[in-house]
């Protein structure tokens, strides 16, 4: 129930020590402050990550190939191998746990142009399993089928970036279907654009995927003269599978297929996305972890600091304690009292601290889209409903700890000793 008598008090109370009152407020404010700011830093560091990897397959397998290292079969160290479409197909059929595969020849930078307009980009043999492991926007048009594949088509699918280079960015942007059907010459070589695509992501990675054009990989390996041969290639794995022993296994299958060396562990490059995922995972949680301790323990010191000032206090108040019990105070009321200023001292610059913390991480990210500063390493920082609502619990529950010590003190005044308390 209010008691308007209590509150008086309290602010009565406030008032007479200005100075400690705000300085034990000001420790309340900046650990709860700290706390939303760095669990915000926190996830705009996630953020920025995991946007890195924004349309990956997270049980993906890149593998390619390099020199050998060790002579194997009389053949010498130093061996350049390539992998081929039969390599691809054979592994899928052997190893079950492998779902789809995507091989790809980098061709290499291209001189194109379409009517008076020249320019040069890199071009990619690809597969129709790409978008299955690396998702793709579609402005116009579709992606690679299995008849380009099959039949060995001469189209090509354009990233905007080569789009808005050859037809204008406002025919991308608001006409994009109008592009779709058009040819375009590429090394003596005519080819049909059937789509226009675009990065889910962003950043580095995303710029480059979009300054590519993309041809069926049999038109590739037909037109470059490259017979059977790819580059690399990606697979993603079963989810339910052990992705590392799936990883050992198929190198020791291409070592077989490549008479390689099944100790030469440095011939076949991979790329796990399913063991970084894990790593990111764990580092994710030593982060926010770290961040729960430092910005907890820097709560505790200014809920410390409430404490020890409402011990002060209570000692200050020794003799108006008393005069309350010989009147007929309950220990109770006197409780109540104790614990209701420690609460306010806690709770409101609590709420502060946490309304500043939570605007400051929303002014950073939303400067951060505007400036289109988002990167890699820190994009779209926010503090979710769900910490929020756990920072008010737990700036209560300090406040009830922090006033509970010294109210049982108050409560255990006795009163004539109190009266003679000078």
């Amino acid at each position: 129930m209010f008691d308007i008598d209590k509150w008086q008090e309290i602010f009565f109370t406030i008032k007479q020590n200005k100075l400690r009152t705000f300085l034990t407020a000001f420790g309340v404010f900046w650990g709860i402050f700290m706390l939303i700011f760095m669990l915000g830093a926190g996830s705009g560091l996630e953020n920025g990550v995991r946007q890195e990897f924004a349309g990956f397959a997270s049980n993906a397998l890149f593998v390619w190939s390099r020199k050998t290292t060790i002579p194997y079969k009389g053949l010498q160290a130093g061996r350049r191998f390539r992998y081929t479409l039969s390599n691809v197909n054979a592994l899928k059929k052997k190893i079950k746990e492998i779902e789809v595969v995507a091989p790809r020849i980098d061709v290499g930078t291209v001189p194109m142009s379409y009517g008076t307009k020249q320019a040069s980009y890199s071009m990619r043999g690809e597969s129709p399993e790409l978008t299955q492991i690396k998702a793709k926007v579609i402005i116009a048009g579709r992606f690679l089928n299995q008849k380009d594949i099959d039949e060995k088509r001469k189209i090509a699918v354009l990233g905007q970036s080569v789009a808005k280079e050859l037809f204008g960015t406002k025919t991308v942007e608001n006409n994009p279907k109008e592009i779709i059907g058009k040819y375009f010459k590429a090394r003596n070589v005519f080819f049909q654009i059937v789509g226009i695509t675009k990065e889910v992501r962003s950043g580095n990675r995303s710029a480059e995927e979009e300054e590519a054009i993309f041809i069926p990989v049999t038109t590739a390996q037909q037109i470059f003269n490259m017979s059977d041969r790819i580059d690399w290639f990606v697979c993603t794995l079963d989810p339910t599978s052990d992705a590392i022993k799936i990883e050992k296994e198929v190198k020791l299958t291409l070592a077989g297929y490549h008479s390689v060396s099944p100790q030469d562990f440095s011939a076949i490059g991979s790329w796990n996305t399913s063991k970084e995922f894990q790593k990111f995972d764990t580092i994710f949680i030593a982060i926010r972890g770290f961040i729960w301790f430092v910005g907890i323990f820097t709560l505790l010191a200014g809920i410390i600091g409430v404490g020890n000032i409402m011990i002060i206090t209570v000692k200050e108040r020794t003799r108006e304690i008393g005069v309350r019990k010989a009147l007929g105070a309950t220990p109770s009321s006197i409780i109540s009292l104790i614990l209701q200023e420690a609460i306010f001292l806690t709770a409101l610059p609590g709420y502060i601290g946490l309304a500043t913390g939570t605007a400051v991480v929303f002014i950073v990210n939303t400067l951060l889209k505007t400036l289109k500063a988002e990167n890699q390493f820190f994009a779209n920082p926010l503090i979710e409903w769900k910490v929020a609502i756990g920072a008010l619990i737990l700036l209560v529950i300090s406040g009830t700890i922090a006033g509970l010590i010294p109210a049982i003190l108050a409560a255990r005044v006795n009163p004539i000793e109190a009266l003679r308390d000078e």
